[in-house]
């Protein structure tokens, strides 16, 4: 499979997601990919310390258990 082969899939694949806390999920992990080799200031990492206790706080978040029987999924 190419690289527009993959995109493709990918982009098929997240219209398919309505968690929004998995969707969050994907983007940190996207953006920590695309900055810098994955590296960022502080400042970045501490505005993402706050969005995260900010998600906690509203319940956003998926428990041990949850995860795991996610993972099984995979």
């Amino acid at each position: 499979m190419n690289i527009n082969d993959e995109r493709t899939l990918l982009i098929k694949e997240i219209q398919k997601i309505d968690d929004l806390a998995l969707l969050h999920a994907l983007k940190a992990v996207l953006l920590y990919g695309l900055k810098n080799e994955g590296r960022v200031s502080i400042d970045q990492y501490n505005l993402e310390i706050e969005d995260a206790e900010k998600r906690i706080s509203d319940g956003i978040y998926f428990t041990q258990e949850e995860v795991e029987k996610m993972a099984k999924d995979w």
